[in-house]
């Protein structure tokens, strides 16, 4: 297993590996989440405890989850089966194990194809030039977006979503992977810095900045503001047992896990800090108020937002471009584990284990539209954290000190920190439980729910009655 795994392929550079997973790490929560959550916490009284998460989970759980891949040379299939066989002499044991995050990542991929379908859609939109000819007629707009997001409503979109996955992963890690996102990343961090510049120069805007960079002392008191903080920080970075682990498993030997970690943690927090100072200014410009996100703030309330610019439509092009890298970049990593998992565990080769994983999921996918919200909040609220904590327990509790600090060690400078493992094994294990409790008590802390926060509030707020929601 461990042999066809070297065959298959892997990151030929330390940059390529660093922007493939953030890549993985900046996605929909980033964009749709992220701006929401500084907006209605209070901007720096959300900003503070996010960073401090953020600091935590990167310099934990990141490191832990690309050690243990690289370690073990295999998706968390085999990474869990090697610390069950390090441990009792039972490889069978962590294999079935590893099988939740496996499971758990197809599932979000799954359903990550169903909104990707919706990018593709107003991507398109934007650049023929559709999009802007809705003006800022929210019925239209809204209804757009209600046919669009309804059962089968977008089944041509999830064919091309899913053809524009496997034509960037059937070239392989570093012939696909590796290279779209030397593209993508640097190019959506470009834009994004052009669309703040832009952003900044509207009268209006400063209002937005004004609330980004205000601290409320009383907020700081709010558990809630702690707690969800830390569920954006957990889910942003990507940490479930699954995307870090198999992209850890293709990292050479002597580049550096924990300057790796530290690079993603940054530049993830980077992408999630442009956005919210393009899109908080850009509704403050229009007097609109920020407290709904989801798939409503991305696909309703921006468009009308844009249209009403100078140059909306540019804007709206440069904008959904930004969205769709940063949805295929996290998609391609989340349809990696299972396609891993069929070359590890039957010895598939990459282009028919690319083909069987896409087949599914873009069957599943066509079917599933009309439940996609719900879907997504049971994977994310359950199965993911759950894979995360799965993930820390093998490494840290399972396989032992003695081989996790040299793990994390190989090809660093210096054997990490005496501060590292017990803040791992305890702490950061520890909140990943809870990220799984919390998020069963809110109904999710770390990703929308949909149906409650997206379709809902503009059901309520606009005239949708020949548009039908099917959340």
């Amino acid at each position: 297993m461990d042999n066809n795994l070297k065959a298959r392929d892997g990151f030929k550079s330390k940059w390529g590996f660093i922007l493939a997973c953030i890549g993985s790490a900046v996605g929909m929560g980033n964009i749709w989440r992220f701006p929401i959550m500084v907006s209605t916490y209070g901007g720096m009284t959300f900003l503070i405890p996010y960073i401090i998460f953020v600091t935590l989970i990167g310099s934990t759980g990141v490191i832990s989850e690309m050690a243990l891949g690289r370690s073990a040379e295999a998706g968390p299939v085999g990474a869990f089966g090697k610390c069950t066989e390090l441990r009792w002499n039972n490889r069978k044991l962590g294999e079935i194990i590893g099988l939740i995050p496996v499971v758990g990542s197809l599932a979000l991929a799954i359903g990550y194809t169903c909104v990707m379908a919706w990018i593709f859609k107003y991507t398109f939109l934007s650049l023929s030039g559709g999009l802007y000819a809705m003006g800022q007629d929210m019925d239209v707009i809204g209804g757009t977006f209600g046919q669009t997001a309804s059962a089968f409503g977008a089944n041509i979109w999830v064919v091309i979503a899913i053809i524009a996955s496997f034509a960037i992963m059937v070239m392989g890690v570093s012939g696909g992977i590796e290279k779209a996102n030397k593209i993508m990343m640097p190019v959506l961090f470009i834009l994004f810095v052009g669309l703040a510049i832009y952003i900044f120069t509207l009268p209006g805007a400063a209002n937005g900045y004004k609330y980004i960079f205000t601290v409320n002392p009383e907020g700081l008191k709010d558990p809630k503001v702690w707690i969800f903080a830390f569920g954006q920080a957990f889910f942003s970075l990507s940490v479930a047992g699954n995307g870090t682990v198999i992209y850890g498993s293709y990292l050479p030997k002597n580049e550096s896990i924990p300057s790796s970690a530290r690079n993603v943690a940054v530049f993830d927090t980077l992408a999630a800090l442009l956005a919210a100072f393009v899109i908080i200014p850009a509704m403050a410009t229009a007097n609109a108020p920020l407290d709904t996100g989801g798939p409503g703030l991305m696909f309703i309330y921006l468009v009308n937002v844009f249209n009403g610019m100078a140059v909306g439509r540019i804007i709206g092009i440069i904008f959904y471009i930004c969205v769709l890298f940063a949805g295929v970049s996290s998609i391609i990593n989340l349809y990696e584990a299972p396609v891993a998992y069929l070359q590890e565990q039957f010895n598939f080769s990459r282009p028919i284990a690319t083909t069987t994983i896409h087949v599914i999921g873009c069957i599943v996918a066509i079917f599933i539209q009309a439940i996609v919200g719900g879907w997504m909040d049971v994977v994310s609220i359950y199965i993911c954290p759950l894979g995360a904590a799965l993930a820390g327990i093998m490494f840290l509790w399972v396989a032992g000190k003695d081989y996790v600090i040299p793990a994390v060690s190989q090809g660093h400078r210096k054997e990490i920190g005496g501060w590292y493992y017990p803040l791992a094994k305890y702490v950061y294990v520890t909140a990943a439980i809870i990220a799984l409790i919390a998020g069963a008590k809110f109904g999710g802390i770390g990703w929308y729910n949909i149906k409650k926060l997206s379709v809902g509030f503009f059901a309520n707020t606009f005239s949708f009655k020949n548009y039908p929601f099917y959340f």
